[in-house]
């Protein structure tokens, strides 16, 4: 899977001379938390909230209420951006953009293709596009640890019994693996009642943990 496959393309900008409060109501408009900062075309930054909040002045301040907001509305975005932000070619592997995000410690990658913005990845669209669907997050159904699972002869069993049962499976993966023990597998399937399932894989020499319905 490709960083195109699961980035936002609409991508919301801003100019760097744009207020940072008018930033602030855009990101509350459009309920995002991060904006990349486009001058003519060219990616030159990205603001955030956070980085709005950090430019407020502290509770402590001697300032009145009306100055605060008068060196508020003076001040704009190209003042607190960060700049050289870390960029991903729309064509890199989603699993080398979501390490070089944890390397850098940055929650979202603006994707430039040919120097152009053409779109962002957020940690939102690894999470819901990339992590929901291979987990099932929110897909009723059993969850069943497989001790051993990941062993090629022991999948082998666990697909047979779970296509036996009728059931649909809906996601299907490796646990991390614990030191000193064999990997398992995490098996989703669409069914509430499952113990005769559980009782197929038992005959097979297999043991479960049952950890969701």
């Amino acid at each position: 899977m490709k960083v195109r496959d699961v980035m936002t393309w609409n991508v919301v900008t801003v100019s760097s001379d744009t207020p940072i409060m008018e930033a602030r109501k855009i990101m509350d408009a459009h309920n995002i938390r991060r904006l990349p900062v486009v001058d003519k075309g060219k990616l030159v930054g990205m603001v955030s909230k956070e980085r709005i909040t950090r430019t407020a002045p502290s509770p402590a301040t001697s300032l009145s209420v009306w100055e605060i907001n008068y060196l508020l509305a003076k001040m704009t975005v190209k003042e607190v951006m960060g700049k050289n932000p870390v960029t991903v070619d729309p064509d890199m592997s989603v699993e080398a953009a979501i390490a070089l995000a944890q390397k850098r410690g940055v929650g979202a990658l603006p994707v430039l293709e040919k120097n152009k913005l053409v779109g962002i990845a957020t940690t939102n669209d690894f999470f819901y596009k990339i992590l929901n669907p291979v987990l099932g997050i929110g897909l009723k159904g059993s969850r069943i640890v497989i001790s051993k699972g990941a062993d090629p002869k022991n999948m082998q069993n666990v697909l047979d019994a779970v296509k036996k049962n009728g059931a649909k499976m809906l996601a299907f993966h490796s646990m991390p693996p614990v030191e000193g023990k064999e990997q398992d597998v995490m098996v989703h399937v669409d069914k509430g009642d499952v113990k005769q399932l559980i009782k197929d894989l038992a005959n097979k020499g297999l043991s479960t943990e049952i950890i969701e319905r």
